[in-house]
């Protein structure tokens, strides 16, 4: 800025430069400089349409020559909308945040967190599963699920429901399932993996049940947004967000022996509890199941993708056509 004032006081008076940044200023404007060698000095100015009016540059149209008016040396241009062009303008203006669009510009607005968390929120549902101990009722586990379809599936964590006697998988217990709405359901495990740590729950409701969408996990990069839901420490509606820090995490690489795994690392907040819970990305959709985290460190969260997931429950139903259910 210091650099135009020098060069517009060379080409004109500083009563001329005043004038200019005054009306500038008052106008909450945008001033500044043409320097085109192969053309005359311009100085543009677009000043707001309510304070226009007030202006002694009365019955010029919306958009103007700059040779209309002359402060010294430099001809000003004044940019204004007019009323009847504010339709089409408005047409190409930015979606509200708020309504749950994206800005045109492409940039995230200060509200994606909350709009992404919103569309699968209704959908996330905390698992309590009991067992009745010399006549006491004991909560064994609580872990997350996500309900991913109107009949009561919900897609869970198989470690947090079943029990691995040799070869048979069993219930732990008695599953309870709680919606965001309080509302509460018998839940009944129809498949897992403990391969994957990957389990089916299914709920029966006479009212219509929320849904979340699975989205894709193979379009995730490093430094991606992602958001962690569930119920951590028994914490019903808990949302914590984070970004990407690996998509392809070995098992090998945690230590972890058996069958080979690729898992999605993040630093989203995870804890006991959110086992079973979705991440999920901007646009509201599921792209991994919360697993695990690293006990010792802070931001080493792991998630299994969910085009891992959807080919186990395609496996699944498979499993379901041939009338079987636990391993």
């Amino acid at each position: 800025m210091d650099h135009f004032l020098r060069k517009a006081s060379f080409s004109s008076g500083s009563k001329s430069i005043v004038r200019i940044i005054a009306i500038g200023a008052a106008s909450a404007g945008l001033l500044y400089l043409s320097n085109n060698p192969d053309s005359k000095a311009t100085v543009k100015l677009s000043i707001p349409t309510i304070l226009r009016k007030h202006l002694p540059f009365q019955g010029h149209p919306s958009f103007v020559s700059s040779d209309h008016w002359q402060f010294g040396k430099f001809p000003l241009f004044l940019s204004r909308v007019d009323p009847a062009l504010a339709g089409d303008v408005a047409k190409g203006a930015p979606v509200a945040v708020g309504d749950g669009g994206k800005p045109s510009c492409g940039c995230l607005g200060r509200d994606f967190i909350a709009n992404a968390a919103a569309k699968v929120a209704p959908a996330v549902v905390n698992l309590s599963v009991q067992q009745d101990l010399y006549g006491f009722t004991t909560v064994r586990s609580m872990c997350s699920g996500t309900i991913i379809d109107a009949d009561g599936t919900i897609l869970t964590c198989a470690h947090g429901v079943v029990d691995s006697q040799g070869r048979q998988l069993t219930t732990k217990g008695k599953i309870d399932v709680t919606l965001q709405d309080g509302r509460t359901f018998e839940g009944t495990v129809i498949n897992s993996d403990l391969h994957s740590d990957i389990a089916i729950v299914k709920i029966k409701s006479k009212t219509p049940l929320p849904t979340a969408k699975l989205g894709s996990s193979s379009k995730l990069r490093p430094g991606d947004w992602v958001i962690a839901m569930g119920t951590p420490l028994s914490l019903q509606n808990t949302v914590t967000a984070g970004i990407v820090s690996c998509v392809d995490r070995k098992s090998s690489d945690l230590g972890l022996g058996g069958m080979r795994r690729e898992y999605l690392q993040t630093d989203c907040a995870i804890n006991a509890g959110n086992s079973g819970g979705p991440l999920v990305n901007i646009d509201g959709e599921i792209v991994g199941v919360n697993i695990m985290k690293v006990a010792a460190a802070d931001g080493l969260s792991f998630s299994i993708p969910i085009d891992s997931v959807s080919k186990i429950i395609e496996h699944f139903k498979k499993r379901e056509l041939y009338g079987l259910g636990l391993d």
